[in-house]
């Protein structure tokens, strides 16, 4: 295939960072405003969801639930909420049940529907019923507004006059935008989000250019080629400024998308889906649209969590395209046929639907939902996540074979803001004696992109050879755990410059670290150091990553003990050049080609029989 896309004119063709960069929305630190010259009343004056001012007030009088449909530009997000996180939400429905502090609450971005956004609608439909006083405004960009309507509703009867949830739509302000198809699919969708750019540049209009890829790897590969090309634009030509954009960013770099560029110069912005709908970059004209995003899925048989490059759906592609249109009329370039787009999924589905529902069942657990399967949810996950969401909750010690949180295990393990299997890691490292360490190395998995890795020449290869001096055999945590040592020894900004080290994300990891440690004192959990006890830490890792064990079979690949599926170590992981070690405990795992495991911890086969001998028995384990 050709790597170059052919475009067509329209019409013509019949406390988790950039691991998916999905939930980096909530993380986002920056706030631009074009307006900021203005009085505060005269900006919110400007936004079309002004005008509905009076009616939201009125209709919020009328109803309990007001489903608040605003297209892109309307200004919703910026006018509407207050801004809280639905952790902190759920942490405050867990001491105040009835939410009665509150009189109204405002759901925003619920189109990206979330784990917690999901459990959160589902507790509120709850609480509604008994705080008749209790307001509620769901707001979204794209979303089945009827279906959450008719979800929030109260009314049984037939009588509409009865009803206790309504819509409201808020026209955007957006300008008309042409969208080009290419006429074959492009082979390497980097390349072509780089041959358009260059094309666009040649022969558009003045105009920012926003393009859209999957994560941080493929991201810094386009920036650094388009930085390539930059160089050569020749004396009295338009100049050409990439920048890459994606959660786990450095806020100062994030903050360069907004600024205005010169008047002779042009900015690229290649970004992740963090640009689809959390912000507004200004002045894009043009946007370029792989047509794919990172995904989250868990695969029941084998109980892993992946995440999974995947085609956008329509709405994603929709939404997208509509950042072209924020300024003037604009143009977006997909890079896939017309007949592509018309086979895409109308939306994606719920995280609900498709993620390890452990961590969900826990949270109602403690929440007093006793009955988790009749529990109302927005979008009813499948019934087997469920179990094996369960299952899971009992062999970490979290649940009785009742389905009843464990005291005081399940307890403990609520109250932390973590996943299941980190979090009992966290409790058994009270009782092992490495809670120091342990503190250390989940606070080190909390942040992204810990290591730089600059793409290609001179650079990449120093990268490699500084990170060496930190890597060894027992796998990527203990090396994590060298890494922050080290650090605390010289936290300058030069040395993690030296060592190719991101200085922010070791100092967000060392915020993160000393909140956990307030954690464990408050929940009488012993700090202690294992005094360099490594085999201590390994196997108190183990202890909660017990269920995401895989082995090396005798074919050279890794396979899952549950479903036996084929694994790789990622080329990231410090394991990928050393000799294969024949067990490993992976922390996530990564779709792209190849299924690969990432975040790696060498154990040995009798720790998995000694402190998980529920879930693996000698033949289980035995790779023959």
């Amino acid at each position: 295939m050709n790597n170059k896309p052919k475009f067509l004119a329209p019409g013509e063709y019949s406390w988790q960072e950039d691991k998916a960069d999905i939930d980096a929305h909530s993380t986002t630190q920056f706030v631009y405003n074009a307006n900021r010259s203005l009085a505060i009343d005269l900006q919110r004056q400007r936004l079309p969801i002004f005008k509905n001012r009076i009616h939201i007030i009125y209709l919020l009088e009328k109803y309990q639930t007001l489903v608040l449909i605003g297209e892109t530009g309307c200004g919703k997000s910026t006018q509407v909420p207050q801004y809280m996180t639905e952790g902190i939400l759920l942490r405050e429905m867990m001491s105040d049940p009835l939410l009665t502090n509150y009189c109204v609450i405002i759901l925003d971005e619920v189109h990206e529907r979330t784990l917690l956004t999901d459990i959160i609608m589902g507790l509120l439909k709850k609480i509604l019923r008994k705080r008749r006083s209790l307001k509620v405004i769901v707001s979204s960009a794209t979303v089945d507004a009827e279906e959450l309507r008719d979800f929030f509703n109260t009314n049984t009867t037939k009588d509409a006059t009865k009803d206790t949830a309504t819509i409201l739509s808020v026209e955007g302000r957006l300008f008309p935008v042409d969208i080009f198809y290419v006429q074959d699919p492009v082979a390497d969708y980097v390349n072509a989000v780089v041959d358009t750019t260059l094309k666009i540049h040649e022969n558009e209009e003045e105009g920012d250019i926003l393009a859209f890829l999957t994560g941080m790897e493929e991201v810094d590969r386009a920036v650094s080629l388009l930085s390539e090309h930059a160089k050569l634009v020749k004396e009295g030509k338009q100049k050409l400024m990439p920048l890459p954009m994606y959660g786990s960013l450095p806020n100062s770099e994030q903050l360069k998308v907004f600024w205005r560029a010169p008047k002779d110069t042009r900015k690229v912005i290649v970004a992740t889906n963090i640009a689809e709908t959390s912000i507004t970059i200004p002045n894009v004209v043009f946007v370029i649209d792989c047509g794919f995003a990172k995904v989250p899925w868990f695969e029941v048989e084998t109980q892993t969590n992946s995440l999974i490059v995947a085609p956008v759906s329509k709405a994603s592609a929709n939404q997208r395209a509509g950042r072209a249109g924020r300024v003037r009329s604009g143009k977006t370039y997909r890079l896939y046929t017309e007949e592509a787009y018309e086979q895409l999924f109308e939306s994606t589905p719920p995280q609900m639907q498709r993620a390890d529902l452990a961590p969900a069942i826990l949270q109602l657990k403690a929440l007093g939902i006793d009955n988790v399967l009749r529990f109302s949810f927005p979008s009813s996950p499948p019934s087997k996540h469920l179990l094996s969401g369960l299952e899971l909750l009992y062999a970490l010690g979290a649940v009785d074979s009742k389905g009843e949180l464990t005291s005081p295990v399940g307890i403990t393990m609520a109250e932390m803001p973590l996943d299941p299997v980190f979090s009992k890691c966290l409790i058994a490292s009270g009782e092992m004696e490495c809670s120091e360490e342990i503190t250390t190395i989940l606070s080190m998995l909390q942040v992204q992109n810990v290591f730089v890795r600059p793409f290609g020449g001179q650079a990449a290869l120093k990268s490699r050879v500084a990170h060496r001096k930190f890597e060894v055999e027992e796998g990527d945590l203990i090396t994590l755990l060298n890494v922050y040592t080290a650090f605390e020894k010289n936290k300058s900004t030069g040395w993690c410059q030296k060592h190719f080290l991101n200085h922010k994300a070791l100092r967000r990891a060392t915020e993160i670290r000393v909140q956990m440690r307030k954690l464990l004192k408050k929940l009488d959990i012993p700090v202690a150091s294992s005094n360099g006890n490594t085999q201590q830490v390994l196997r108190c890792i183990t202890t909660g990553l017990f269920p995401n064990a895989a082995y090396l079979h005798y074919t050279g690949v890794y396979k899952t003990v549950r479903g036996n599926r084929d694994l790789y170590i990622h080329p990231n992981s410090c394991l990928y050049t050393l000799q294969q070690p024949q067990w490993i405990l992976f922390c996530e795992v990564l779709q792209t080609n190849k299924t690969f495991m990432r975040e790696l911890t060498v154990v040995q086969p009798e720790w998995l029989i000694e402190l998980a001998p529920h879930f693996y028995e000698r033949t289980a384990i035995d790779p023959v």
